[in-house]
């Protein structure tokens, strides 16, 4: 089962354009139309090649979503920890 909700701020506002999705396989942050990161059920993280970094907004969300900030990220990608893929093909 899918479940869309729009990602929440740190005032406890709806935040257009931001979502999470759940699904049976894990939790999926799109920005727009686009997916920025999946975090699977197992932990594993996957991280869109081409748009994980697009902008300043989407990285403030995606850093919400992730619970970290861009260093860390970038650390855990670097390390292999986070997978880079093409999550919109």
């Amino acid at each position: 089962m899918t479940k869309v909700r729009n990602m929440i701020s740190n005032n406890g506002n709806s935040i257009a354009n931001q979502f999470e999705i759940s699904t049976d396989e894990g939790v999926i942050f799109q920005s727009y139309n686009t997916i920025i990161a999946k975090i699977m059920n197992s932990g594993q993280v996957y991280l869109d090649e081409n748009y994980w970094d697009y902008s300043v907004t989407t990285g403030k969300y995606r850093n919400i979503f992730l619970l970290e900030k861009k260093k860390e990220t970038q650390s855990k990608i670097d390390s292999g920890e986070y997978i880079l893929t093409d999550l919109n093909k």
